[in-house]
């Protein structure tokens, strides 16, 4: 089915003063995202690729003022709208509770964003979508709300806690079909109106954007156990950080810590203490959003849970544009956990596990982020491709053990400062060309 994006974008740009609306409609309409407002700075337009600044004049507390007159009431989670459409609008506000900044993002319906999904949305089954803000998650719920009520005929109520999924006003958007809407009167209700519309509105399945606190978790699972599908999104870009989540792993059924009898370990080949999961997962399907275009799909997240917690890759399929408009599934690539074993170092095929003994975690992780590495720390040095730690601390039997039994490297440095982890780092891709090429961005 060929796409169709409904965006109402007019209605946006009239709440902006003329020069300003002149200026965002002389940008491609379909890839701005946001135009942000902030006092003294000048105004900005967020485009798919890169930002564009929209006037080389800072933005006044009147215009502000202006702009804001134009808009809906804003709620307790500091968003408004404009009735009637999609699009969502965000304070930021300074101590004195005035508003110092806006954030106005375009929302659009899009019909037949789910096509490659919609064999998993139709089966009945229970779904979950990760990923990070801005790669259609919201949108896409808007098309599963649609295409449930309307060419499936099933009783669909939307759970809509800042009325971005169906927009504002009391009277739901087109986007979301014959789908019912419930209205949230506070964010820190999501999980009481969850659970007033299955026992008031007898649906047959509810859909729910950004599930992200224990109550929220339990009423998911009240919901699932009720026989409801329950088609939903959840912080976290992908199955390993939901199953890392102490609050949200619970969606995919949880984890504990056994221990277990030497005769199992030895057959296991594993440590005595190990993690499972603990019960049957909420979300029987999750998808993993990579991008708007690419995601991948675990049909049985049951077994992807297993798989991780097994230190294995779970077998998603992934999906995404090939070439043109053709979108074909291709096998998923490797996910590894915190938990795999330490793979032969000439072909990572998975970021660079690095264990800091006697170093400062925060620090390593520091350095990463700034040098913008495909790297991650690991707790044991046993998971770990690489250990750093401080010279002082070099000669500790337990190192000293791991390195001989494994072979894994061992970099030192004097001080525990991020600038001279920095450089050790930078010193240790630079003598292994396959690591620089790999895990260097």
């Amino acid at each position: 089915m060929k796409q169709t994006i409904t965006d109402d974008l007019r209605l946006l740009t009239a709440t902006l003063p003329g020069p300003l609306r002149a200026a965002v409609e002389a940008l491609p309409a379909d890839q701005l995202l946001e135009i942000i407002l902030d006092l003294g700075r000048t105004p900005q337009a967020r485009l798919a690729r890169g930002a564009v600044e929209l006037s080389d004049r800072p933005i006044s507390r009147e215009l502000l003022t202006e702009v804001v007159s134009g808009l809906g009431d804003f709620g307790a989670d500091n968003r408004a709208g404009i009735e009637g459409t999609l699009h969502r609008i965000s304070a930021l506000r300074n101590r004195r509770g005035e508003i110092v900044g806006l954030t106005l993002r375009v929302g659009r319906a899009m019909q037949g964003t789910i096509d490659l999904i919609r064999e998993y949305v139709e089966g009945g089954k229970s779904l979950l979508l990760l990923g990070r803000p801005g790669v259609g998650k919201t949108t896409k719920l808007r098309e599963i709300a649609r295409v449930l009520a309307d060419e499936f005929d099933r009783r669909v109520v939307v759970v809509d806690t800042s009325n971005e999924i169906a927009g504002d006003g009391d009277v739901p958007h087109p986007a979301i079909g014959r789908a019912r809407r419930m209205q949230v009167p506070h964010p820190n209700r999501q999980h009481a109106v969850m659970i007033e519309a299955v026992e008031n509105h007898m649906p047959e399945a509810i859909i729910v954007d950004e599930i992200g606190t224990a109550e929220e978790t339990l009423a998911a699972r009240t919901i699932a156990e009720r026989g409801v599908q329950l088609i939903a999104t959840a912080h976290g870009n992908s199955l390993d950080n939901l199953v890392r989540n102490p609050t949200l792993a619970d969606l995919v059924g949880g984890v504990q810590t056994v221990t277990l009898s030497d005769e199992e370990a030895r057959f296991r080949r594993s440590r005595k203490s190990v993690n499972e999961r603990k019960s049957s997962p909420t979300f029987e399907v999750v998808i993993e959003l990579t991008d708007r275009e690419t995601f991948t799909v675990h049909p049985d997240s049951a077994t992807a849970v297993d798989q991780l917690l097994m230190g294995r890759a779970p077998h998603g399929v992934r999906f995404g544009t090939i070439a043109g408009d053709s979108e074909t599934p291709r096998p998923a690539p490797a996910v590894v956990p915190e938990c795999r074993q330490p793979q032969p170092m000439e072909e990572p095929a998975h970021p660079l596990r690095i264990h800091a003994h006697a170093l400062s975690r925060d620090s390593v992780e520091r350095v990463i982020r700034d040098m913008r590495l495909d790297a991650r720390t690991v707790r044991s040095p046993e998971q770990a491709d690489l250990i750093l730690t401080l010279r002082s601390r070099a000669a500790d039997p337990s190192i000293l053990n791991l390195v001989a039994t494994t072979g894994i490297p061992l970099r030192q440095v004097k001080k525990n400062t991020t600038a001279q982890i920095r450089r050790l780092l930078q010193t240790t891709l630079r003598e292994n060309e396959e690591w620089e090429e790999r895990f260097a961005s």
